[in-house]
């Protein structure tokens, strides 16, 4: 790996402040830092060890999804057109319970191929129960920036077998952030993740909140008010709406990010603007199951955060950034109007609002000086695009006209993982063969539960 490049690109869309869409201007890249953004011209290509011509292409910030279930890419398929409380009694919460460390880190490999190649460079994972030291090896090998933790599941009423004892969960996710938080330089943090109400006894609920608070950086990641079925069995369990419950019980704030966030009440928007609690918002599961649209505009009217991910790969079938953006402008427009959830607006949620969500926008989420080289090329220049793109239309190509096939190259942490659209960390045929077989194993062992 060349310690100091240059990446020359047609155009760059800084996801900036000001949103600085450049032309003609090269990123120079020292250590895994961008160190200089300048006219091309200004540069002088003898000082680099290796300059990548992009000058076809678009440059941009890496995406990143802020909720994704790594451990269910090899699910996909197997679970489709249920509910949610269905989908997870029937086929999520027990493949997960028989999966093996093998299988777990095919899903892993598999997951990981996906997002890179799609230009997603960071991650908020939500883990499984069991062998969850296999996901973070795939993590730090992949070279993907990542949050993740170990699911955290003491209640199950949906699959008793599936939960684990209150205290075993609570010491074994600290010790997993004590062995992995803030490894790889930083690249890796832990995001303590118990799963959802349903499945969590208020101690540990309560006792993760205490453990997060010794991790500088680490996030406290959980599911919340995605389904009507699962709001009411909440409400019969607590006497009290979900985001209503997390606060009396003191786990809102900066360093949360709940997934979904569609059925809330007034009371719950000002709580979630009071705490500035994140919202990860994953457009192509909710309507795969059926859960709802969440009122992403009255969100960032209000200023609470939003950001974008693809959740699990069995209730939307991809990993797709660009699936998950273009979903969450178009959803919105038949409620909103035509205006609303603008390509932009869009974008930001996949890029530098998503790094804000996760507390590291002064690392990720923009092409700018001092930030990590977390860089993504895209081709823009096929019958599929606009025949003209200038910076009034660019982000309308990106968000409406494009997808992980446009995706050419790809950079984490000054690292090349993609190059010419195929991985440079994993043999596609081979993680696809041995994910067939590991499903197959998972899928007899499944016979027998």
């Amino acid at each position: 790996m060349a310690n100091k490049f240059l990446i020359k690109a047609n155009k760059i869309v800084t996801a900036n402040s000001n949103d600085n869409v450049l032309s003609g201007y090269s990123v120079s890249v020292e250590n895994g830092i961008i160190t200089e953004i300048d006219r091309t011209e200004n540069f002088n290509e003898s000082e680099f060890e290796k300059v990548y011509d992009f000058s076809g292409l678009v440059l941009i910030p890496g995406f990143i999804q802020t909720h994704v279930h790594l451990c269910q890419t090899l699910f996909r398929g197997l679970a489709d057109d249920l509910e949610l409380l269905d989908w997870l009694q029937k086929h999520i919460f027990p493949y997960e319970l028989l999966h093996s460390e093998n299988s777990l880190a095919l899903s892993a490999r598999l997951g990981i191929y996906e997002l890179q190649t799609g230009g997603t460079t960071t991650i908020l994972d939500m883990g499984t129960m069991n062998h969850q030291q296999v996901v973070f090896n795939e993590l730090i090998n992949s070279g993907m920036r990542a949050f993740a933790g170990k699911c955290m599941i003491d209640e199950n009423d949906l699959l008793p077998q599936f939960k684990e004892d209150t205290k075993k969960s609570i010491e074994e996710s600290y010790r997993f952030a004590k062995e992995f938080h803030n490894v790889e330089n930083g690249r890796i943090k832990y995001a303590f993740a118990p799963r959802f109400v349903l499945s969590c006894s208020e101690e540990l609920l309560i006792e993760t909140a205490e453990m997060q608070k010794d991790f500088d950086g680490s996030l406290y990641h959980t599911h919340s008010s995605e389904n009507k079925g699962e709001i009411e069995a909440v409400r019969k369990k607590t006497g009290m709406e979900n985001i209503e419950y997390f606060d009396s019980i003191g786990i809102l704030g900066e360093r949360t990010v709940l997934a979904h966030g569609i059925h809330v009440n007034e009371k719950e928007i000002e709580i979630l603007k009071q705490t500035g609690t994140r919202i990860s918002h994953c457009p192509s599961a909710n309507l795969k199951l059926a859960s709802g649209t969440a009122n992403i505009p009255r969100y960032l009217d209000e200023g609470i955060s939003v950001s974008l991910g693809a959740d699990g790969p069995p209730c939307n079938n991809n990993l797709s950034m660009f699936t998950e953006m273009r979903l969450a402008s178009l959803i919105q427009k038949p409620l909103h109007g035509p205006t609303v959830m603008d390509a932009k607006t869009v974008f930001r949620l996949a890029t530098i609002e998503g790094a804000k969500a996760l507390g590291i926008e002064k690392e990720a989420g923009s092409i700018e000086v001092g930030k990590k080289a977390d860089l993504v090329a895209i081709d823009l220049n096929n019958p599929e695009q606009p025949l003209i793109i200038d910076e009034n239309n660019i982000y309308s190509s990106i968000v409406y006209s494009s997808s992980p096939k446009h995706v050419k190259e790809v950079f984490i942490d000054g690292r090349q993982v993609v190059s010419g659209g195929e991985s440079l960390i994993y043999d596609k045929d081979e993680v696809y063969s041995n994910g067939r077989k590991e499903l197959s194993a998972l899928l007899e062992r499944a016979v027998n539960l």
